[in-house]
């Protein structure tokens, strides 16, 4: 019998679309004579669908003709698996339409890679292949990264950050905080938020302004640091998990001398003769990169590290920061759910996207081994002698 795959992508997140991409080509290419896989899309209102027309990446080009055609369903635990069930249901026949043995969530950015869609598979209590909800919530959280990274000995930017609110507020005290404790250039990040998006870099106090405001426009906190001079990005994948990981080959990233926009990142490819965007795989790099004696192996070494201090499962792919003069090096941030899973990293390091696949599924299934293992009940005689006052509540009970 075929191992039912579920494949999640959407959600609601500015990277909604990359998220479709990746999803459908994590969807293609896993093995059909071992899976009977299907995809699962959230929409941007958090509802999840089904239907073979979710396949083909031109089915969202007309989004409500989409929806029209998809059956919307909610997830329902039944008998050690997780049924998807037609909402509304139908009075008469199967309003079954898929059982689940195991979840590959290819989403991203917050709303979903942030450990919420984590939480929610967690408590459906079905096998998932990525990161679990403390490791995809430090991922996600820029400065709570850098924190656990630091005391984990990685290598990492100093950083200020701020809330939005702080910012509207004290305006004037931010700006001078900043060009005090850093000065320019710097750049300016959303703390919770991939792909580039709200990114910039501030050489003067206007550019800060223009900066800050772009951030905030997108996160309610904000991170800045001093920018790299004489910048090279390195990327490398980590596949495993805390018994054991391995890094992929490492690529450099063409044109990052400032830094890479979500432009750059995924539409410098889309007028191609096949049309749209291809992911990740669009982005323009050199792979294997042609790093410095023994940076490759340094940089493979911090990316295991980092993957493990944050207590990472499944594929991730970590950012470096180099200083090309000096030779220094930074961890810039993890992404717990790849773009394209990564997969082109794995592919020059001799392991096929299906065989990536394949692995994902397995770790799945071991970590919800150890995880039946474990005690999540204890059995007590608490509630025998607790009186709650009667049906108006809990007031004068005493325990």
């Amino acid at each position: 019998m075929k191992t039912r795959v579920a494949v999640l992508f959407g959600g609601h997140s500015v990277e909604h679309e990359v998220s479709i991409i990746s999803g459908l080509q994590a969807l293609a290419a896993l093995d059909t004579e071992k899976y009977d896989a299907f995809p699962v899309y959230i929409a941007k209102d958090n509802r999840f669908y089904v239907g073979e027309h979710l396949r083909e990446i031109a089915s969202f080009r007309d989004m409500p003709s989409c929806l029209a055609k998809a059956v919307q369903v909610l997830a329902v635990p039944a008998n050690g698996c997780v049924q998807l069930v037609r909402h509304p249901a139908k009075k008469f026949g199967n309003n079954v339409m898929a059982t689940v043995d195991v979840v590959i969530p290819v989403v991203h950015g917050t709303n979903v890679e942030d450990g919420t869609l984590m939480g929610y598979l967690e408590m459906l209590g079905v096998p998932y292949a990525s990161c679990d909800v403390t490791s995809s919530a430090l991922g996600m959280d820029k400065f709570a990264m850098k924190a656990v990274l630091r005391q984990a000995g990685v290598p990492v930017l100093d950083a200020l950050d701020y809330t939005g609110r702080e910012y509207v507020i004290d305006g004037e005290r931010v700006l001078d905080e900043i060009e005090q404790k850093i000065g320019y250039p710097v750049i300016v990040k959303p703390v919770n938020l991939g792909s580039s998006v709200g990114i910039s870099k501030a050489n003067d106090r206007q550019s800060l302004v223009d900066a800050m405001d772009l951030a905030v426009s997108f996160s309610p906190r904000v991170l800045v640091e001093r920018a790299v001079p004489n910048l090279r990005e390195i990327n490398c994948s980590v596949l495993g998990d805390a018994d054991g990981a391995r890094a992929s080959a490492c690529e450099e990233p063409l044109g990052a001398e400032e830094i890479l926009t979500f432009g750059d990142k995924y539409l410098s490819g889309s007028g191609g003769k096949s049309g749209g965007s291809k992911g990740m795989t669009d982005l323009k790099r050199r792979c294997p990169a042609e790093l410095p004696d023994g940076m490759t192996e340094r940089v493979q070494e911090l990316a295991v590290k980092t993957f493990k201090a944050l207590g990472c499962m499944g594929v991730s792919r970590i950012d470096f920061l180099n200083d090309k003069q000096t030779g220094e090096l930074w961890v810039n941030e993890i992404n717990t759910i790849p773009g394209s899973l990564s997969f082109y990293l794995w592919q020059e390091s001799g392991v096929s996207f299906a065989a990536l696949m394949d692995e994902l599924v397995s770790l799945a299934f071991k970590r919800q081994r150890q995880r039946e293992a474990l005690t999540f009940t204890y059995d007590s005689n608490i509630l025998s002698g607790v009186s709650l006052g009667g049906a108006k509540g809990a007031k004068g009970s005493k325990m």
